[in-house]
């Protein structure tokens, strides 16, 4: 079998001749290529070091970051969170980082039980007009709440919160906001529904706003959102069509606070001198009955002393005693007679001489 003529003038060829160009032209189309390949090298490496370079970003001293690579996160749990600082990931497709606000104050508003209105409106203070009360409610426009008594109430919660547990809130749900706003809503209607509408508008208002905020907490807790609740504000209203009967109600709740307030500071006056009225009568009482006592314990002693004297001689005895009271009872008598057990006469001067009058000094005059 004969061998093929190219095959063997190209095995006849020195091995320095198959790199030698034909000619000027392909000469200077294997220059060119030679400087596209070099052009290609260098604008690939710098782009693999721009590739390399987007990897980096940083993470704020208030954020934590996660890092996905592939669909799954790098690390588990704690582990997974990267803190404060520069870092680095396999830029996208590869890899994507996930920055959360971990003490930055998030809010989430209810979508139920508020009338139609818009930000414009509620700035010019325009959003709460007043309707007859022929109108009704058009419920494909204004939300509405149903109290325990069977009315109405517009209601609408502001509930702020912050992320304590990032690698919850962000991997276990897909929008864990949605979320939170839901628990929001049926916490706003759960309370609602235990409240009556006297007690939401007037009369125990921090009540239900304590109801609202541990119904939120329950549903966190409950489904492991990996937040924690801050505050709850919750603002109310009245159907518009029934404002002035419910400011009735609020008007007569005023005049029965402002009578029953005086109520009790009268009671309180009356009470309060009473107090004082009694406690002067028995403090009286208390101090008469110790001086009585005092003088009945004093009487005593002195007739303890008295009556060994009184067993020595007991006539001797009553002459002295009768001898003072009779002095005690003439202190002032001008005249003093006395009569014996056995004198019978008895004999009085009845014209005695007056005493002598003293004649007073007589002043001169000028």
């Amino acid at each position: 079998m004969a061998e093929h003529p190219h095959t063997q003038d190209e095995a006849a060829r020195p091995d320095n001749a198959l790199d030698t160009p034909i000619d000027a032209g392909s000469q200077a189309l294997s220059e060119a290529l030679r400087s596209s390949f070099g052009i290609i090298k260098f604008v690939m490496g710098v782009l693999v070091c721009v590739f390399v370079a987007s990897g980096f970003f940083t993470v704020g001293p208030q954020e934590r970051a996660i890092i996905v690579r592939l669909g799954k996160p790098v690390g588990q749990g704690k582990d997974a969170l990267l803190g404060p600082g520069p870092h680095w990931s396999w830029p996208y497709p590869i890899d994507e980082y996930i920055k959360v606000p971990i003490t930055s104050i998030q809010k989430v508003t209810s979508t139920v039980g508020w009338y139609a209105t818009t930000p414009e409106m509620e700035q010019a203070g325009t959003d709460y007009n007043p309707f007859p009360v022929s109108s009704p409610i058009n419920s494909l426009m204004d939300g509405y709440l149903l109290t325990a008594d069977k009315n109405i109430v517009h209601l609408r919660a502001t509930v702020t919160y912050h992320i304590d547990k990032p690698e919850d809130f962000i991997f276990q749900f897909v929008n864990a906001s949605n979320l939170v706003q839901s628990a929001v809503d049926n916490a706003l209607l759960s309370a609602s529904s235990s409240y009556r509408v006297d007690d939401i508008l007037t009369r125990d208002v921090a009540g239900f706003k304590d109801a609202v905020r541990k119904g939120v907490e329950k549903a966190v807790q409950d489904q492991q959102l990996g937040i924690v609740v801050e505050d709850c504000v919750i603002e109310r209203r009245a159907p518009r069509q029934l404002i002035e009967a419910f400011r009735s109600v609020v008007d007569a709740e005023v005049k029965r606070g402002n009578v029953l307030n005086q109520a009790r500071s009268y009671e309180a006056q009356t009470m309060s001198k009473a107090s004082a009225d009694a406690k002067s009568r028995i403090d009286a009482a208390e101090s008469e009955r110790a001086r009585s006592v005092a003088d009945v314990n004093s009487q005593a002693e002195r007739f303890k002393e008295l009556l060994p004297k009184y067993q020595q001689n007991p006539t001797l005895f009553t002459q002295q005693r009768l001898t003072e009271v009779l002095a005690r009872v003439f202190a002032n008598a001008q005249d003093k007679i006395f009569l014996t057990e056995g004198q019978r006469e008895f004999r009085a001067l009845l014209n005695r001489e007056p005493p002598n009058k003293v004649e007073e000094p007589k002043t001169e005059t000028k």
